[in-house]
């Protein structure tokens, strides 16, 4: 169960950080002519739309977006003891010789955008892979970082972060709650 301890970004927030995350990527990758974005699924996908809208109100096009289900390529699961519903790699586009921008909410440990990468190898190669998060926890047991991040928020492996996104929740917000 967790318990509600602080709103860290209302909707203000949350917009300015995407809108900040959308600038750097168009100044990073020279325009946005041949950036994908790819949302992890879930709240990374409505969190790529967001980007893509706002790349697309700064640069005039609008960036492919794809949605990855990394569900059978977490290191994390139990296998035989969960059955997982995998859903496809909806990319209606290749990847090859692109700069993929992974989305995803929340970089804690690493081991998500770790299986990320690794549900991206089946896809071909791309020019360059990049991530995007909206709030980075800090523990990382693997060695991977935010190329774009929105907020940076220490905390205690007793506290977790609760990204509200629309369509999912009212929104969007990033609390702090604690686990009890």
């Amino acid at each position: 169960m967790k318990r509600y301890k602080a709103t860290l970004m209302d909707e203000a927030a949350v917009v300015r950080a995407l809108k900040r995350i959308s600038h750097e990527i168009v100044e990073r990758n020279n325009g946005a002519e041949n950036v994908v974005l790819i949302g992890i699924r879930r709240r990374g996908v409505p969190l790529a739309e967001m980007i893509a809208s706002n790349i697309e109100k700064i640069e005039g096009i609008r960036p492919p977006c794809g949605t990855l289900d990394i569900t059978y390529y977490r290191d994390d699961l139990k296998r035989g003891s969960e059955n997982p519903v995998i859903q496809p790699a909806a990319l209606p586009f290749s990847i090859v010789s692109r700069d993929v921008i992974l989305v995803d909410d929340v970089l804690f440990t690493g081991r998500t955008a770790a299986a990320a990468l690794d549900a991206l190898k089946s896809q071909g190669r791309a020019a360059s892979i990049q991530l995007a998060v909206l709030v980075d926890r800090g523990h990382r047991e693997l060695p991977i970082r935010g190329d774009y991040v929105g907020k940076n928020v220490p905390t205690s492996r007793s506290e977790l972060i609760s990204v509200k996104i629309p369509p999912f929740e009212k929104g969007p917000a990033v609390d702090l709650c604690e686990i009890e």
